[in-house]
Parts: structure tokens; C-alpha cells; sequence
């Protein structure tokens, strides 16, 4: 830990910015300074619980008033961009989301922007690509230690390409360093494949990558894994409860588990969203985005590859290049995480229903 004490306002106090709050108050370098909250009862209520007396309704009325070194952005992701620029413009040191980082790429292309413009540190928050262990194993893959790469694949592209997705497509680009250059997608069902929102759709198709892989992605859950890297002897496969990694061969042919020393990381759960945190300090403090695990960027790719693949399925199986040429493409995520559990109140979205909820 630093000696330096970073000051914090978090946006958001519901469901998931309880969580970052109670994360951060075990930091001994982080001040909680400012809680931004629309509702009156739930900021008295998360104020009293942390300590905190610098109570605002929105983003604009903390800015007028203080400019914290960071900011925690945890609304529901409808709000994220206001909050953001906002952010950026008053003049914090760094800003960070959750996931998706938006529905329409023109408006994560305005935050990451917006962001640079001003060399505010833009990081995202708690997916997967943080794990430590991945991160160390996706060093050893780069350093070249298991050979030379020669697969990739996506496993469950299914119930919401861009929300869960953001998972899947950062720990692709971070295991493969690569970008995704084009997809080919086809999905059920059609009458959502048609729409304009990904709850409840199911992909297929393929990714070609900067790296000149043809990754396959695959349509249903799988609680094995979130994505296979291969070379000739090691397979690294990806999950939710972090990496597994497979070197050899037995007499049979079968794969055998590799025995793996990782760095220990005695952190609270969720260690995601502690490595992900930990790593937005050390870029705030170093003025530097290289020490971020997680960044906006990496939350805008996984919103164009997620938008990209919409479009292939929705405009039957049609090839789709990345970059984007028309940024006003959009793809929503599952209206409680775009409105939040205080608007939405329909049927059959249960958060509880859904690993990437209990994972955070």
C-alpha cells in the first residue's frame, strides 16, 4: 500500500456499489470522501453505514462542490456516461465502471475519449480478466513459456453477449493478445436475434483475430470454462473459478493437470474486483494506464465485438469487420442492468438466476 491516500467518491450506492464500498473501506490508502445517491433514504442510510457526510443527490452536485482523485462510477450502466464525462471534466485523477460499459458504441467511444482527452485513468471494474492468477498465467502464455499459441476458443456465447460477454471477450484478448478483427455469428432465438437486446440470446460463429487465429464460439452455458487457449502441450482454459492449466499427455492420451505455483493473493472476495481495484490505484498513482488489468478500452471492445455479433446473426450470418465504420450501432444488456433494480420491476430477470451476478 501507498502512503498516499487517494480520495473517493463512489456514484451509485445500490446493490453493487455496496459492494465496491465495502471493498474500498478495507483499503488503508483509500478516504471514502463523497457518496453521490438519487435515493434521499439509501444515502442516509450507506452514509451513516461508512462514515461518510458529503451526501449528493448526482454527480453534478458533487463537482460543484468537491473533485475527488477517483471516482467509482456503480449506477446502472444508462447513467454511466453522464457520470463519467462528468468525472473527466471536473478534473479527477481516474474514473472507473462495471459492466456493460454502455448500449450505443458512439456513447463508450464518448467516454473513452473523454477519458484520454484529459489523461484521466479510465478503468472497469469487476470481470474476470483480474483474477491474479489469470493475469499471471496469461504473462507466462506471452512470455512464450507453454510454445507457441495455435488456438482459441469461446465457450457459452449465450444470455447476454454484452454483459457476461464483456467477461469472455477481455480474458480472449488478454490470453491471445490479440484483437478481434471479424465475426460471423448466427443465434436463437430469432424473434431476439431481430430485437434490440441481448437477454436471453444464444450465438454461434467464429472470430478471426489479429493474430491470424480463427477462434470458434459456441451457442449454451458451460460451467467448465469461459475460454480455451492451446498451444501443442498446454491447454489453458479460463473459468469462473479462475484458470486451470493442463501440460502433457498420459499414456492414453489425455491431458494431465499442470502443478502451477502462483503468487498468493490473501484478498477478500470478490478477488476480481480486488485485483481490478488494486490495479486502478497503481495506474492513478503512477499516472500510467499500462498497470490497469481491466480498462474502459477493454469494456468498449467487448461492447463491439458483442454489437458486431448482434448484427452478423441479426443480418443472417453476414461477415462483420471490427473496427466498427457506423458507431451508432447499439445493443442493450437485460433491463436490470441497464435501469437498475429501482425502475425495473418486470418479471423473469432474476438476479440470482445468473453465475456472473453471484460472481459479481
Amino acid at each position: 500500500m501507498s502512503t498516499e491516500k487517494l480520495r473517493l467518491a463512489v456514484i451509485g450506492c445500490g446493490r453493487l456499489g455496496q459492494v465496491y464500498l465495502r471493498l474500498y473501506s478495507t483499503l488503508p490508502d483509500v478516504e471514502i470522501v463523497a457518496l453521490v445517491e438519487r435515493d434521499p433514504a439509501r444515502l442516509k442510510h450507506v452514509g451513516a453505514q461508512y462514515g461518510v457526510t458529503a451526501l449528493y443527490p448526482d454527480a453534478d452536485a458533487l463537482f460543484r462542490d468537491q473533485v475527488p482523485d477517483i471516482a467509482a462510477v456503480v449506477t446502472p450502466t444508462k447513467y454511466y456516461k453522464d457520470a463519467v464525462i462528468a468525472a473527466a471534466e471536473a478534473g479527477v485523477r481516474g474514473v472507473s465502471t462495471d459492466k456493460p460499459l454502455e448500449a450505443i458504441l458512439s456513447n463508450a467511444d464518448a467516454m473513452v475519449d473523454a477519458c484520454a482527452q484529459r489523461g484521466v485513468i479510465f478503468s472497469g471494474g469487476a470481470l474476470m480478466r483480474a483474477v491474479p492468477e489469470l493475469q499471471e498465467a496469461a504473462s507466462w502464455m506471452h512470455e512464450g513459456r507453454f510454445g507457441k499459441l495455435i488456438g482459441a476458443s469461446l465457450l457459452s456465447w449465450s444470455g447476454e453477449i454484452s454483459g457476461s460477454g464483456c467477461h469472455k471477450i477481455s480474458v480472449l484478448r488478454l490470453l491471445t493478445g490479440a484483437e478481434v478483427t471479424e465475426v460471423i455469428s448466427w443465434g436463437t432465438p430469432a424473434e431476439l436475434v431481430q430485437g434490440d437486446c441481448d437477454w436471453g440470446m444464444a450465438l454461434n460463429g467464429h472470430f478471426k483475430l489479429s493474430n491470424g487465429l480463427d477462434c470458434p464460439v459456441f451457442m449454451g452455458n458451460s460451467d467448465s470454462g469461459l475460454v480455451d487457449v492451446w498451444t501443442d502441450e498446454t491447454l489453458v482454459q479460463m473459468g469462473w473459478r479462475g484458470p486451470e492449466i493442463y501440460t502433457g499427455f498420459d499414456e492414453r492420451g489425455s491431458r494431465l493437470g499442470a502443478d502451477v505455483q502462483y503468487t498468493q493473493y490473501d484478498w477478500p472476495e470478490p478477488r476480481h474486483l480486488m485485483g481490478s481495484v488494486l490495479a486502478f490505484l497503481r495506474a492513478v498513482r503512477n499516472n500510467d494506464e499500462s498497470y490497469l488489468w481491466i480498462s474502459g478500452r477493454d469494456l468498449r471492445q467487448a461492447l463491439e465485438v458483442a454489437i458486431a455479433s448482434h448484427q452478423s446473426a441479426k443480418r443472417g450470418a453476414v461477415p462483420i469487420k471490427l473496427p466498427l465504420e457506423d458507431r451508432s450501432l447499439t445493443l442493450y444488456p437485460r433491463p436490470y442492468r441497464w435501469l437498475g433494480g429501482d425502475e425495473y420491476t418486470g418479471q423473469g430477470d432474476k438476479v440470482e438466476g445468473h453465475r456472473e451476478d453471484l460472481e459479481v
